[in-house]
């Protein structure tokens, strides 16, 4: 009885694999193109003082400013947030996308 027990194993693990070989497990779907759009920022039209920067991968607007101005921020992260906000017509600092140029605040006067 064992011997056929073991048989029987064999013989599946070996249709397993032929099967797994020929047809494959795995779905074979072409990938789906993904849907990527680049926004450009609406120039705004206010007396904070700006600079423009195009956004790099791994850089937030708070490593932006500060790269601009050689220290550290000299303002409250809200207030970051709020001015960078007013510049660019209400986007949030989270959406910003790599490869699009920005209005960041000018903190350096």
């Amino acid at each position: 009885m064992k011997k056929l027990f073991g048989i029987l194993l064999a013989f599946l693990v070996l249709y397993v694999i032929y099967y797994d070989l020929t047809v494959g497990t795995l779905p074979t779907s072409t990938p789906k193109p993904v849907d990527a759009k680049v926004e450009q920022s609406i120039p705004s039209k206010t007396d904070l003082p700006s600079f423009d920067a195009k956004v790099k991968p791994g850089d937030t607007v708070i490593s932006i400013v500060e790269h601009r101005i050689n220290k550290s921020l000299p303002v409250p992260i809200p207030d970051l947030i709020e001015d960078f906000q007013t510049l660019n017509g209400g986007k949030s600092p989270e959406k910003i996308q790599i490869g699009s140029t920005y209005h960041f605040p000018d903190y350096s006067k």
